[in-house]
């Protein structure tokens, strides 16, 4: 079993390098405006209010800059947790478009129930993820991806992403977000 979610981590991690290093060596050639349509563009895929969808789409290229957390990721992760409703609630209690446990909300300072400090408090969050295991080797994205969805206590404990079914497939919904994503660049 270990074997196996190591290889799938391994896949994960491949696939999310090469495709944020292509999307780094496109970035000078594709205008801004093509993030915000391709952001947009995957909201709309889940939400039909078109004031939320604009809403919704700066708020992420805001807090993107904000925290200097790839735009395309936060959007990948925002789509897994919420499908990108402003009300979403989780059996577990998760809440809003990032789907902050209240516990981690008041941990960050932030009221889960209100959409922009939603988003604010999870790509913080996002970005301490990644800064925490921004040392972690080639699985550091995938590792953080890990802990906003199993917490960081769990991927320290198991020395990368948890054996965990819903996070296994957390982590492959978000890749398979951002890849497609990046795709449309092209």
């Amino acid at each position: 079993m270990l074997r196996i979610i190591k290889y799938l981590k391994r896949i994960i991690f491949i696939i999310l390098l090469l495709l944020g290093l292509l999307y780094l060596c496109t970035a000078n050639k594709t205008e801004a405006a093509d993030v915000y349509t391709i952001i947009r563009d995957e909201v709309a895929a889940y939400n039909s209010d078109p004031v939320q969808i604009d809403w919704i789409t700066q708020a992420i290229c805001y807090t993107s800059n904000l925290y200097a957390v790839d735009p395309l990721l936060i959007t990948a992760v925002m789509e897994t947790e919420s499908h990108f409703h402003f009300t979403s609630v989780s059996p577990v209690g998760a809440i809003g478009l990032m789907q902050l446990m209240p516990d981690t909300a008041r941990s960050l300072g932030v009221d889960p129930y209100n959409p922009l400090e939603n988003v604010i408090g999870g790509t913080y969050y996002l970005r301490l993820q990644l800064d925490n295991f921004a040392s972690w080797g080639e699985y550091a994205v995938t590792d953080a991806v890990a802990a906003y969805n199993a917490g960081p206590q769990a991927v320290i404990e198991y020395g990368g992403c948890p054996p965990y079914n819903e996070t296994i497939n957390y982590c492959i919904k978000v890749a398979e977000a951002y890849n497609d994503m990046l795709s449309r660049f092209y």
